[in-house]
């Protein structure tokens, strides 16, 4: 996660009066399940919404609900204005599409996966951005990491002794996700629910 990511799309869009909530972390730190939390707490409250990523990975990859498509689909689409913002990180292309912009016009709050590399994308697309760094201790990285059985311990060792890049960002809230999940999703449950409150 810590590999710079290149950022593929970003150009100063309309000013929404939503709030887009992105969240960042390195591998490990359990932001798909502190999110999933979060979307099963706010099950059918018709203001919040969970971005669906534009990836170019298989379906059947595991790990989030995202749309696959193959890099040529990822390209065409970019190169039509279809994602309000995209980068490259670790092989792959990632797209937030550009319909959120619509959503967040309409008051919405939405939640995106990002990446902290891409940040700088995401503020310039984005008119009201709040960042939400999921972080955990490396002890507990490293056994989430080694429980994936993806990587040797030499190499999960390397990614956690790599540098994390900082988040020079105002509106940046740190969520500690080292212990249980309900402690970590309900700290993010009560920041989308101050969104929610300020969106009104």
């Amino acid at each position: 996660m810590n590999r710079k990511a290149e950022i593929a799309g970003a150009q100063p869009l309309p000013v929404a009066a939503g709030t887009m909530v992105v969240v960042v972390g390195p591998s490990g730190a359990g932001k798909d399940s502190v999110m999933s939390y979060a979307a099963r707490h706010f099950a059918g409250e018709p203001r919040l919404g969970f971005v669906r990523r534009v990836i170019t990975r298989p379906p059947d990859a595991g790990g989030e609900a995202h749309e696959a498509v193959d890099a040529a689909g990822f390209q065409a689409r970019a190169a039509a204005g279809a994602f309000a913002v995209s980068w490259d990180a670790h092989g792959l292309s990632y797209g937030i599409p550009r319909e959120t912009l619509d959503q967040l016009s309409e008051g919405m709050t939405l939640v995106a996966n990002g990446s902290r590399s891409a940040l700088p994308a995401f503020a310039a697309a984005y008119g009201r951005l709040k960042i939400v760094q999921i972080t955990a201790r490396a002890d507990i990285l490293a056994a989430r990491l080694a429980a994936r059985g993806r990587e040797s311990a030499e190499a999960i060792a390397r990614r956690l002794d790599r540098a994390v890049p900082e988040i020079a960002a105002a509106d940046t809230v740190v969520i500690d996700n080292s212990g249980a999940l309900e402690e970590a999703g309900d700290a993010f449950v009560r920041l989308l629910a101050s969104a929610l409150a300020r969106n009104d």
